[in-house]
C-alpha cells in the first residue's frame, strides 16, 4: 500500500515518465499529468490524491494559475512546486499563495519524498481536524 496518492504534472512528457517511474518505486501511488488544465481534470475525478508535485512554467494554464484552482476546489490537496533557475520568483510566488513547498529541476528524489511525506501528513491532519468538527457536530445534536 503506497503512503501516498501523488499527481506529477509537468508538460515533458519525458521528465514525466522517469518521474513517475522514480516515485512508484518509493511507495507512492503516481499518476500524472501533462498540464494544469489535465491536472485540474485528474482531481475532479479521483478524489485519492494527496498531494500535487506540480511545475511551474507551463504551457497554457501555468503553475501558478493551476495551483490558484487546486486552492480553490481542492483545498485539502496539498502542493509542491518544481521550478527551474529562471522561476525561483513564481516558486516563491507561489508559496505565497499556498503551495506546500518548492524545490529545484533537477531535484533530489529522496528530498522529493521527504516533502510528499510532510504534505501528505499536514494532508491527514486537516482531514481529522474536520472528522472530529464534524463528529462533535453531530453528537452535540444527539444530546
Amino acid at each position: 500500500m503506497s503512503f501516498a496518492n501523488v499527481l506529477l504534472v509537468d508538460d515533458e512528457k519525458s521528465f514525466l515518465e522517469i518521474m513517475e517511474k522514480r516515485l512508484g518505486t518509493r511507495d507512492l501511488e503516481v499518476t500524472t499529468a501533462e498540464s494544469g488544465a489535465g491536472a485540474l481534470d485528474e482531481l475532479g475525478r479521483n478524489n485519492e490524491i494527496d498531494v500535487v508535485i506540480l511545475d511551474v512554467k507551463m504551457p497554457g494554464m501555468d503553475g501558478l494559475e493551476t495551483l490558484k484552482a487546486i486552492r480553490s476546489d481542492f483545498p485539502l490537496v496539498e502542493v509542491i512546486m518544481l521550478t527551474g533557475h529562471g522561476t525561483i520568483e513564481t516558486a516563491i510566488e507561489g508559496m505565497k499563495k499556498g503551495a506546500f513547498d518548492y524545490l529545484l529541476k533537477p531535484c533530489d528524489i529522496e528530498q522529493l519524498v521527504g516533502l510528499v511525506r510532510k504534505a501528505k501528513d499536514k494532508k491527514s491532519a486537516h482531514e481529522e481536524k474536520i472528522m472530529q468538527a464534524h463528529m462533535k457536530e453531530i453528537t452535540g445534536r444527539m444530546i
